[in-house]
């Protein structure tokens, strides 16, 4: 009796190692490319547009325009889609659907678009991934699909999901977006009703926060500054609180998108983060 009970503990044991291993082996890839998505004009003064509290009087900021590319397995999202090729001296130097050429990509094969949020700088080349599913804070989609959006959202390029023509989800709180817990969306307002940052899980580099406009640069987001355009200052702060309680629990590196200081935390393009 005792070798039979024996017997079964080795089997369950073996068994449950051979999951694992499948598990293991199982588990998809996750690569984190940074796409140049802009030209950078000269460095930016911050002090009025990027405080309502004048905090950085005669300060210069050199600001640029960053998408990514995340890689899941055999799916991939696309995050924000950065300045339209229209946008003259701040236009893309090569196109969104162009850089993902170079990485033998066709936009069909981007499963999916997330939009931080809807100033004209994050989705300026949204409509070139028309088969991607968009994915979009609810309270920006709710402004975009209103009668009349308000200032600064800018409807014309979603034209294609805005008519039915693509599928769209609406995203209301976070979003695990792969359903694995490796890539989550998560709900951080007050820059724009329904701004979403963005956290991404990889083997080697570890955890990545991707701040979409929470912060603009490194001093805004050290002293939770708040621009004079965000749509909600209260709603801003608390974002900000929860975005760093969530890279210091999570020891992850956190990339302000507009920062040109951060562009070093990531391989340069074509390589990606693993």
């Amino acid at each position: 009796m005792q070798r039979t009970l024996s017997l079964l503990a080795i089997g369950v044991c073996a068994n449950a190692l051979i999951g694992l291993s499948a598990l293991a082996q199982a588990a998809p890839e996750v690569t984190l490319t940074r796409l140049d998505c802009g030209t950078n004009g000269p460095p930016t003064e911050v002090n009025l547009r990027f405080s309502d509290t004048y905090a950085y009087d005669g300060v210069k900021i050199q600001l640029v325009f960053s998408c990514y590319l995340i890689k899941h397995g055999n799916d991939y999202l696309v995050w924000d889609s950065g300045q339209p090729m229209s946008a003259g001296a701040v236009a893309p130097k090569t196109s969104l659907v162009d850089l993902l050429a170079q990485l033998k990509l066709k936009p069909e094969q981007i499963k999916y678009v997330g939009i931080s949020h809807y100033h004209g700088d994050h989705i300026g080349q949204v409509d070139q991934l028309p088969k991607s599913t968009l994915l979009i804070g609810k309270g920006d989609w709710d402004v975009l699909t209103a009668p009349k959006p308000t200032a600064g959202a800018n409807a014309a390029p979603f034209a294609n999901w805005i008519s039915g023509g693509g599928t769209v989800e609406a995203v209301p709180l976070d979003k695990d977006v792969f359903g694995d817990g490796t890539v989550i969306m998560l709900n951080t307002p007050g820059h724009t009703p329904g701004h979403h940052s963005l956290l991404v899980k990889l083997k080697e580099k570890g955890n990545v926060l991707l701040t979409g406009d929470l912060a603009h640069f490194q001093e805004n987001y050290e002293n939770n500054g708040v621009p004079s355009f965000n749509t909600d200052r209260a709603s801003t702060v608390a974002s900000i609180d929860r975005f760093k309680k969530v890279a210091a629990n999570l020891k992850a590196t956190v990339i302000i998108q507009h920062d040109a200081r951060d562009l070093g935390k990531l391989p340069a393009f074509p390589a990606s983060a693993k």
